[in-house]
C-alpha cells in the first residue's frame, strides 16, 4: 500500500476494465513520472468525454452530435441496419469498410444472471425504427452482429422472435466459422461445428 493520493490513483486505475493491481500501479507511477502538461491533457480529455460525448439519437452509437455521422451520412444504406451490442462494435465492423448500412446499438447483451433484461437494452428503439417511426428509410434487412457467446447467442434467439412477425423483413446473422490463416486441428468443436453448418457452395 502506498500512501495517500497514489494510493487513491491507483484503486480509481483498478477499477477499469482489463486493469488489474500490477497494471494500474504502472500506470500510476508513469503519470507520476510524466510532464504536467502531459497529465493536464489527460485530465482534459476525460472532461470532455463525460461532457461532450452523447448518444445517437437514432442509433444509439456515441456521437458529439444528437446524431452520429454514420446516421447522418446519406450516403450510407437506410434500409440496411446491423445491430450491435456496444460501440465498439460498431468501429470493428467499419474497419472491415464491407457494410454500408447503418447500426443500432443495444447497449449490451441479455444476462438474466446480472439483472440485464431486454428493458435495459434498447430493443424498444429497434422495435420502433423498423416500425418506420419519423422520417427514416424503411428498413428492409437486420444483421444481428452479436458476440459469439453465450449472452450474445440468446440476445440474437430473443430478436429473431421479435423480429420476424414484421412483413418483407430479412433477419440474418453473422456468419461463424474458422478464421483466414487458422489450422482445422486447432478449431474448437463448436467453431468448426458452425463452419460446416454455415457451409456455402461454391
Amino acid at each position: 500500500m502506498f500512501e495517500g493520493p497514489v494510493q487513491d490513483l491507483i484503486d480509481e486505475l483498478g477499477r477499469l476494465p482489463g486493469i488489474g493491481p500490477k497494471s494500474a500501479q504502472r500506470i500510476a507511477f508513469h503519470l507520476l513520472a510524466t510532464e504536467e502538461a502531459d497529465v493536464t491533457r489527460l485530465q482534459e480529455a476525460l472532461q470532455k468525454v463525460k461532457v461532450g460525448v452523447v448518444f445517437c439519437e437514432v442509433c444509439g452509437n456515441v456521437s458529439e452530435k444528437t446524431r452520429c455521422r454514420i446516421c447522418s451520412d446519406a450516403r450510407r444504406d437506410g434500409a440496411l441496419v446491423c445491430v450491435v451490442e456496444e460501440p465498439k462494435d460498431v468501429m470493428a465492423v467499419e474497419r472491415t469498410r464491407e457494410f454500408r448500412g447503418r447500426y443500432h446499438v443495444l447497449g449490451g447483451a441479455l444476462d438474466p444472471l446480472s439483472g440485464i433484461g431486454p428493458d435495459q437494452l434498447r430493443v424498444r428503439e429497434l422495435l420502433t425504427r423498423i416500425g418506420g417511426a419519423g422520417d427514416e428509410p424503411e428498413i428492409t434487412e437486420v444483421i444481428l452482429a452479436m458476440d459469439p457467446n453465450t449472452e450474445g447467442e440468446a440476445t440474437a434467439t430473443y430478436l429473431v422472435r421479435l423480429l420476424r412477425d414484421f412483413p418483407g423483413l430479412t433477419v440474418t446473422k453473422l456468419a461463424s466459422g474458422l478464421p483466414m490463416g487458422g489450422d482445422l486441428e486447432f478449431a474448437d468443436e463448436l467453431t468448426l461445428g458452425r463452419a460446416l453448418a454455415g457451409r456455402r457452395a461454391l
